[in-house]
C-alpha cells in the first residue's frame, strides 16, 4: 500500500489572514494536481509566527475562525486532506494546535504539550499546554501529530503516541534559524526515532519576521535515520513524499527529492537576505537607503541589500567630513559602481562647522572629545532619515554586533534607522562573509562587489585625524572572542580569563557591554543568526547594579 502526501513549506505574513489563506490554497491546489492525498502545513501557518498579542484581540480570533471555515470548504472541493497549525480553545485559554481536516471538515486536533519560554519564545503568555494524544487516519496508515518543541523533548507526548496505533509522526514547526540549525533538527529527529520507533515528517515554515528568519528545510526521516526527502532552505517549496506500508506491516518513506546542505557563510547570507527582503516587502517599503562610507560594514550591507531587493531599490549616500580619506571616497564610488546602485554625495563639513559655531558658547573652555565625533555621526543620521522620509525608503543601519555590544556606535547617529542588516554579525564574521561574497561573484564570472582594499584596510570611523578602531577597542579577534564567550555563551569573567584572555581586557569589555544596554534597547531590529542575539534572546535591565567585572 502506498499513498502520496505533500510537505508545504510556506512563507506566511503575521496577521495577514487573507494572504496566508491564499498562500495555503495555492499550495493545496498544487498538491492536489500532483496526486497527493494529504498536505501538511507548518505551525500557526494561518496567523503567522509569532502572532504575539494579536491573539489577545477577539476580532483577530473571529477572523481567523472565518478564514479556517473557508479553508476547510476549499479543501473539501479539492478532495484533499490537510494538517495545519492554528489555535483552539482549551480548558482555560488557547491551545497551539495542529488541525486535521478530512473531506472538508475538521475531524480533530492535537495540541502542543511543551510551550517554549526561553530564548526568543514566550508561548506561555498565550497558550496552555495540551496533554491529550491520538492517532488520525490516513489511507490505512494512521499518524500522530506533535508541534515543534514536542519533538525536542524525550518522553511525552511521543511516548504516548508510540502506544497508540500511529504508524508515523507529523511534526509541524515554526523553528527559527541559527547557524547550523538544520543539522540539529535532523539529529533531534533521529534521537526521537531511536527512542520510540516512529518515522518522522518534519514541516517547517520559511520567511522573515522582524528579527527571526525561518529557514524551512522540511524533511521526512525513516526509522534507520535515512532522510527520504528534504526541502530546500530559505525558500518556499512543495515537497512530495510517498508513504508505503510493507507486506509485513512496517511503514517507510520512499526516496524522493533531497535538497543538499549549504556551507555556513552561504546559510548566513541567505538568512540575512531573506530577512531583509521580507522586512522590506511585508512592511510595504519601496526601497532602502543606507550610508556608504567606503568601509567593510557598509559595503557588505549594500551588497546584501542588492542581493535581497535588486540594485534599483538601493540608494546609498556618501557623506564625507573633513576627516574622510580619499581612499574611502574612492572605495565608496567603486562599491556603488560594482553593485549598480545610486550613490549621492552630501559633504557634511559645512553642517559640522555650523553646529560647532552654534555650540561654541556652551563648549567654551572644554577640549574636543567624543562629543564632536558624535556630532558628525548625528548629522549623517539626520540626512539619511530625511532622504528616507522624503523617498519612502527604509533606512538600514550598517553597524555590526561587535560595535553594538560595546557601545561603539552613536545614538541618533549611525544607529538611526529602521533595520540593521549586520546586527548579529561580529566583526570577524563580517570580514569572512565579505570575502565569501567576493568569492561567489568570481565563481559566477562577475566582478567582486567589495574591493580588496576595503577588506584589508584597518577599520576606522574616520571621525578624527588618523583614527583607527583599535585606538578605542581591543583588536577585533580578541574583542570578538570575549563577546562570543560573554554575550553568546553567558560565561563569567573568570571563565573567560581561563580561556586564555587578558584579565584587564576582559574586565574592560564586560564593563562596556553591561554599560551600553540602554543603547541596544533603542537599536533597530535585525536578523538573528546566532543562538544569542540582542533582542528577545537577551533581556537585561538597563538599571542594573549587578557587576560581573
Amino acid at each position: 500500500m502506498e499513498a502520496l502526501l505533500a510537505l508545504a513549506q510556506v512563507n506566511p505574513h503575521v496577521g495577514d489572514l487573507e494572504k496566508n489563506l491564499e498562500t495555503m490554497l495555492g499550495m493545496a491546489r498544487r498538491a492536489a494536481r500532483s496526486g497527493a492525498r494529504l498536505v501538511v502545513f507548518p505551525e500557526l501557518v494561518l496567523t503567522g509566527y509569532p502572532p504575539e498579542d494579536l491573539l489577545h484581540k477577539p476580532l483577530f480570533l473571529d477572523r481567523l475562525a472565518d478564514a479556517e471555515r473557508r479553508l476547510h470548504h476549499a479543501l473539501g472541493d479539492l478532495g484533499l486532506d490537510a494538517v495545519y497549525g492554528s489555535v483552539r480553545r482549551g480548558e482555560h485559554g488557547l491551545v497551539n494546535a495542529g488541525i486535521v481536516v478530512s473531506a472538508g471538515r475538521e475531524i480533530g486536533f492535537a495540541g502542543k504539550r511543551w510551550l517554549p519560554n526561553f530564548s526568543v519564545f514566550d508561548e506561555r503568555r498565550y497558550f496552555e499546554p495540551f496533554r491529550n494524544v491520538r492517532a488520525f487516519p490516513f489511507q490505512g496508515m494512521p499518524f500522530g501529530i506533535t508541534i515543534c518543541e514536542d519533538l525536542w523533548r524525550s518522553g511525552e507526548p511521543l511516548a504516548r503516541l508510540a502506544r497508540t496505533e500511529a504508524a508515523f509522526v507529523i511534526n509541524i514547526n515554526a523553528s527559527p534559524y541559527h547557524i547550523r540549525k538544520q543539522r540539529e533538527r535532523e539529529e533531534t529527529a533521529l534521537h526521537r526515532i531511536t527512542e520510540w520507533g516512529l518515522p518522522v515528517i518534519y514541516v517547517n515554515m520559511v520567511g522573515g519576521q522582524d528579527e527571526l528568519v525561518f529557514d524551512g528545510g522540511s524533511f521526512a526521516m525513516n526509522r534507520d535515520g535515512g532522510v527520504a526527502v528534504r526541502a530546500p532552505l530559505f525558500r518556499e517549496a512543495l515537497t512530495l513524499l510517498t508513504v508505503a506500508r510493507d507486506p509485513g506491516g512496517g511503514l517507510r518513506f520512499l526516496p524522493g527529492e533531497v535538497a543538499g546542505e549549504m556551507e555556513e557563510n552561504a546559510e548566513i547570507h541567505a538568512a540575512l537576505t531573506l530577512g531583509l527582503r521580507d522586512y522590506v516587502t511585508k512592511n510595504r517599503f519601496s526601497s532602502v537607503v543606507l550610508g556608504l562610507s567606503g568601509g567593510i560594514d557598509s559595503a557588505l550591507t549594500a551588497a546584501i541589500c542588492v542581493d535581497a531587493l535588486g540594485a534599483e531599490r538601493v540608494h546609498a549616500l556618501m557623506m564625507p567630513s573633513p576627516y574622510t580619506s580619499q581612499a574611502s571616497l574612492e572605495d565608496a564610488a567603486t562599491i556603488a559602481a560594482r553593485l549598480g546602485i545610486r550613490l549621492s554625495e552630501i559633504p557634511i563639513g559645512p553642517l559640522f562647522d555650523s553646529f560647532r559655531q552654534s555650540l561654541a558658547g556652551e563648549f567654551a573652555g572644554l577640549a574636543e572629545d567624543a562629543t564632536e565625533e558624535n556630532l558628525q555621526s548625528r548629522i549623517r543620521g539626520t540626512l539619511l532619515m530625511a532622504v528616507s522620509n522624503k523617498r519612502g525608503g527604509l533606512l538600514v543601519t550598517t553597524g555590526n554586533k561587535s560595535e553594538v555590544s560595546v557601545g561603539y556606535a552613536t545614538l541618533y547617529g549611525d544607529m538611526a534607522g529602521g533595520y540593521s542588516v549586520l546586527k548579529d554579525l561580529l566583526k570577524q564574521r563580517v570580514g569572512e562573509l565579505s570575502a565569501a561574497c567576493n568569492r561567489w561573484a568570481r565563481e559566477r564570472g562577475a566582478i567582486p562587489p567589495i574591493p580588496e582594499r576595503v577588506l584589508e584596510r584597518p577599520p576606522s570611523a574616520e571621525l578624527r585625524p588618523d583614527q583607527k578602531d583599535e585606538d578605542s577597542l581591543p583588536p577585533y579577534p580578541i574583542l570578538d572572542r570575549i563577546l562570543e564567550l560573554y554575550v553568546e555563551q553567558e560565561r563569567g569573567a573568570e571563565e573567560i580569563v581561563a580561556a586564555g584572555l587578558d584579565r584587564a581586557t576582559v574586565a574592560r569589555v564586560i564593563r562596556l557591554v553591561d554599560g551600553n544596554e540602554y543603547k541596544r534597547r533603542q537599536a533597530a531590529p535585525g536578523v538573528r543568526i546566532t543562538r544569542r542575539a540582542f533582542g528577545k534572546d537577551r533581556r537585561y535591565p538597563i538599571t542594573n547594579g549587578f557587576k560581573i567585572a
